[in-house]
């Protein structure tokens, strides 16, 4: 999982030579963007690349959306700077807040357009890794997910 960019697979890891010195790095293929990385194999940690995490993490995260909303900050940029701080921290409990909090709040008025591409965005993140977590079609996930907002 690649915090903002979603999920990917690492392809191969190869040693090309940076500035006079060999080093390792991750060739990851981000399918949702048809995109390839390369992270150093030194600094994955550093960028918030982790592992997909388990059915049980997955499941709490969409559990999560239905607990209680807590309000956030009436300033669209305050709040929009909290909600891309937390999809930075890159933990799936982080981007069911996100994607809890642009629901509710985009149900008591319309979003700006950047906070409408962070719930977008948000919303993909979550769908996609819960979908590979719990091996299940991203569709289902989506109408659980919506079902949880909704309750």
């Amino acid at each position: 999982m690649y915090p903002l960019q979603g999920v990917g697979v690492i392809t191969q890891i190869e040693e090309i030579d940076f500035r006079g010195i060999d080093t390792l790095y991750f060739v990851i293929y981000l399918d949702i963007s048809d995109m390839t990385v390369r992270i150093p194999v030194d600094k994955y940690q550093d960028m918030g690349i982790r592992p997909i995490v388990g059915k049980e993490e997955s499941q709490a995260a969409i559990d999560s959306i239905s607990s209680k909303y807590e309000p956030m900050p009436v300033d669209w940029k305050a709040r929009y700077q909290m909600n891309v701080d937390l999809l930075k921290e890159g933990s799936i409990a982080s981007i069911a807040k996100v994607v809890q909090a642009l629901y509710h709040r985009s149900k008591i008025k319309e979003l700006p357009v950047q906070e409408r591409k962070l719930y977008d965005t948000a919303l993909r993140l979550l769908i996609d890794e819960c979908s590979i977590s719990l091996e299940k079609d991203k569709k289902e996930i989506e109408m659980v997910v919506f079902g949880r907002l909704e309750s």
